[in-house]
């Protein structure tokens, strides 16, 4: 399928590994200049030399309210315009209700909705203007209440909200906003999870996905490639129909309707 993205300008957020890295080299691949941002230089670094692409690094911490407009400016002064903008930074802490302080609150809102909201804001003049696309990277706990994800699903809830509410004014100014809702994805931090139910369980870390994959009913775990071909259609005029729509790509684990 062509895609027709060829010259046009992405910002991903949260580009530096995982989810990120590999929306960044689909996006490449489909020859699309590229703002990556996180808060990791070297693992940036890293990433660019690797994609056939034209890229712009931006190391900052999106947490800071005036980073997401440095951001969009930056990419202005490099590139002259924005098509797409890829909201994927932010993670949020789990545990205990009872024992998670306001300052775990405030961090997991800081990043991953503020973050994304400011990144949404500052770019969205610029979107009208080129009849753009956003993707939000938010995941399944948004819909699914879980005692020990309470920051996680309230982040991801807002975001659920704030992606319709954007579609509902982009339907006026021709802007496409969507979201994707990650399973279980063979992350770095997903890979820990394994080690350690492996060591628990006396399994090896193959047996150890399969069952863990089971607890949560699906047959296995997630790639970062198959969030990111999912990412690289919704910007694409191929999607051109879809606006407003959350993706669960979660392998059937969310079976709320």
């Amino acid at each position: 399928m062509e895609l027709n993205l060829n010259g046009k300008i992405a910002i991903v957020t949260g580009a530096s590994r995982g989810i990120g890295a590999a929306i960044a080299r689909n996006l490449a691949g489909e020859g699309v200049r590229l703002v990556l941002v996180a808060r990791t230089s070297d693992h940036l670094e890293s990433l660019a030399a690797t994609l056939p692409t034209d890229c712009l690094v931006q190391a900052l911490d999106l947490r800071d309210p005036q980073v997401p407009a440095a951001v969009i400016s930056a990419a202005l002064t490099r590139f002259g315009r924005i098509d797409i903008l890829v909201n994927n930074a932010g993670a949020t802490r789990r545990g205990d209700f009872l024992a998670l302080p306001d300052e775990d609150w405030a961090d997991g809102f800081a990043l991953k909705f503020f973050g994304a909201m400011r990144c949404c804001r500052a770019a969205w003049p610029h979107l009208v203007a080129c009849q753009g696309a956003i993707v939000n990277i938010i995941g399944v706990g948004g819909r699914m209440g879980n005692a020990d994800f309470t920051i996680g699903g309230s982040v991801n809830s807002a975001l659920i909200n704030l992606t319709k509410s954007l579609a509902d004014r982009g339907v006026q100014e021709g802007v496409r906003i969507n979201a994707i809702n990650p399973g279980s994805i063979r992350t770095d931090r997903l890979q820990i999870r394994i080690r350690s139910f492996a060591q628990q369980h006396g399994l090896d870390e193959t047996q150890a996905a399969v069952e863990l994959a089971k607890i949560q009913g699906v047959t296995r775990f997630g790639t970062s490639d198959e969030i990111a071909r999912a990412v690289t259609f919704l910007v694409s005029p191929q999607a051109s129909y879809i606006n407003g729509a959350i993706l669960d790509v979660d392998g059937g684990q969310t079976r709320a309707l």
